[in-house]
């Protein structure tokens, strides 16, 4: 669009606030911005000179102008991020973080679960998070089932099947980590100041759990109960030691987020803490890509917008390290000179500068490495599982039998994204009598596992067990019982569906058909099941068929396997000749001769 056709529309646009859209000839969202005036704001792209080439170019491809009038430049500003997150024009800002994050459900049900999940369903359940780390996750489930009894079991506790006394108390009640909900043993609305506490514990506020477990306690020493009040006084001094650890702010009534900003040439970071009750209870570090010159105010800005909102954070005080213009009027900006708020701004610019020369860090990698395309794969599946670290090494493991004889296991080994054979490895299975993968899967795990404890060597960044929940729960009994659960991200791949599994987590991942994760994921299974298949097969060939048949004189290899592609197995062989019909069933697929000779040897054998 010219200045001239622009002066035709002009007139058109209000001297109000709000949203404009740009679009090309191809009806594709270019821009979205917002304005106080929106007339004067959208006639500068066309009026005054552009030093930038990137806004010559978006102003050059404008065919059509849309605008959107708002009451206040707050809505403007809330409308256009949601906007932007939406759509993510081509010449907007984009932030470079498309994740799902976990949460923390607790059900709508009768005395709810707490449990960790990926899927916000609408279902009437109450959702905390999202959380950045999986593993944050986990600590908070382990530090809330340590200091709060709430139920872990999954039974349906309904007042009708209370009071027909369905259910009994488990070990978990005996241990002291359920009051025994299921025997009617706890009433719902101490449940739900188990609840209470638990949402106090996740916001960083441990006083009120604190004092509420002194009370409790004096109560119980007054009572004479002086062992549950032992239990209770070990529980507060767990909550101090955690408060202690977690505090870093001398003020604990601060509550505020916290913003740290760097930038290097066209791309900005972002350090995000939020703190609560002098806690910091989430931290994020994102990356932001500009596209027409914004400024720093500019980025961070609509960063601090995305990142409140991704975070549900309803904290009225934002930190940050230069003077912004936040159009949210209810939220206090403060720029601190030292105190509390300087010291954790501080905090927040050492975490940037880290997430900075980290990724410096992995450029230079790729930089260096012939194998940068599968670097640059390993760090896309890192990112869609959420792990940890790079996953340089992956095992993979599947279980192969035949009618529930000769089980076996395989277990294949990439490192740096290729194969490493000589780390491949076959189980004979030799503790599980029948057809059981599970407990296959957990004897393979085992064995595995522990033998990289004895000789402490790495273990793997990913662990992928090739079957469902079943498998899954098998692999991690094993890595339990080793002491070593925590050392892997433990995934299990559904066969057929391909769905990932995670465990702990009752939901599953489903990453899209053309994904290169996906690929690189059912590569390896692919890998792990030739292994497997052509170890079992040798094994077959060396016992099964060679044993039973070849064995037998007159009868050679190819016999062998006529009478098996016939007759399946030698039991089903055995039983035709039980039936006095051995000579005419089997003289059908071999001759007479040779069915005498199989009769005479079987014969034998049950004599």
């Amino acid at each position: 669009m010219t200045a001239a056709e622009f002066q035709h529309i002009a007139t058109g646009i209000p001297k109000l606030p709000g949203i404009y859209k740009y679009y090309n000839s191809e009806n594709e969202l270019l821009y979205v911005g917002k304005a106080k005036h929106l007339r004067k704001r959208v006639s500068s792209y066309f009026i005054k000179t552009l030093t930038s080439y990137k806004t010559y170019e978006l102003v050059q491809r404008i065919e059509r102008i849309e605008f959107t009038i708002v009451n206040s430049e707050q809505d403007a500003f809330l409308l256009e991020n949601t906007l932007i997150k939406q759509f993510q024009p081509k010449y907007n800002i984009n932030l470079k973080d498309d994740k799902s994050y976990p949460f923390l459900v607790i059900k709508n049900e009768p005395f709810p679960r707490i449990f960790f999940t990926r899927s916000k369903l609408d279902d009437g359940s109450e959702y905390l998070g999202p959380y950045t780390s999986v593993k944050k996750v986990r600590e908070l489930l382990e530090f809330i089932r340590q200091t709060i009894p709430l139920r872990n079991c999954s039974l349906n506790l309904t007042n009708t099947n209370i009071k027909k006394k369905k259910f009994k108390v488990c070990l978990e009640y005996h241990l002291g980590n359920c009051k025994g909900p299921c025997e009617g043993l706890q009433t719902v609305e101490d449940y739900q100041e188990g609840l209470v506490q638990m949402k106090n514990l996740l916001k960083g506020n441990l006083s009120p759990v604190i004092r509420h477990y002194k009370d409790e306690m004096k109560g119980n020493a007054a009572a004479l109960n002086f062992e549950k009040a032992g239990l209770l006084k070990q529980k507060i001094e767990f909550l101090q030691n955690y408060q202690s650890r977690s505090v870093v702010a001398n003020a604990k009534s601060i509550n505020v987020d916290v913003f740290s900003f760097q930038q290097e040439k066209e791309t900005g970071y972002i350090n995000f803490l939020m703190v609560r009750n002098g806690a910091i209870i989430q931290t994020h570090t994102t990356k932001v890509e500009t596209h027409l010159e914004e400024t720093p105010e500019e980025i961070l800005v609509y960063t601090i917008a995305q990142l409140r909102n991704t975070f549900n954070s309803d904290a009225t005080e934002i930190v940050v390290p230069f003077a912004i213009e936040y159009p949210q009027s209810a939220i206090a900006v403060k720029v601190p000179k030292g105190g509390d708020r300087k010291k954790l701004l501080e905090l927040s610019a050492k975490n940037v500068n880290y997430f900075i020369e980290e990724l410096k860090q992995k450029e230079r990698l790729l930089l260096s490495s012939k194998n940068s395309d599968k670097l640059k794969l390993l760090e896309k599946l890192q990112l869609d599982l959420q792990l940890q670290e790079l996953p340089l090494h992956i095992e993979c493991f599947d279980n192969s039998n035949f009618q529930g004889s000769y089980p076996v296991s395989a277990m294949v080994c990439f490192k740096n994204g290729e194969p490493s054979k000589k780390d491949y490895r076959h189980f004979n299975i030799k503790t599980v009598e029948g057809i059981n993968d599970f407990a296959s899967m957990k004897e393979a795990v085992f064995r595995r596992y522990k033998r990289l404890k004895e000789e402490k060597q790495d273990f793997p960044q990913l662990i992928i067990i090739d079957g469902g929940k079943g498998q899954l729960s098998s692999a991690m009994e094993a890595l339990n019982e080793l002491g070593v659960e925590g050392s892997s991200t433990v995934i299990g791949l559904a066969k057929n569906i391909e769905e990932i599994f995670f465990a702990g987590d009752s939901a599953s991942l489903k990453l899209a058909y053309n994904s290169n994760s996906l690929h690189f994921i059912r590569r390896i299974r692919d890998e792990v099941h030739r292994f497997g298949i052509t170890f079992h097969r040798y094994k077959r060939s060396k016992g099964t068929f060679k044993n039973e048949l070849e064995d037998i004189s007159g009868i050679g290899k190819q016999t062998a396997n006529e009478l098996l592609k016939a007759f399946k197995s030698v039991k089903n062989i055995r039983e035709v000749i039980r039936t006095g019909k051995g000579e005419i069933e089997i003289g059908k697929v071999i001759g007479i001769t040779r069915a005498k000779m199989v009769v005479k040897y079987f014969s034998k054998k049950e004599d």
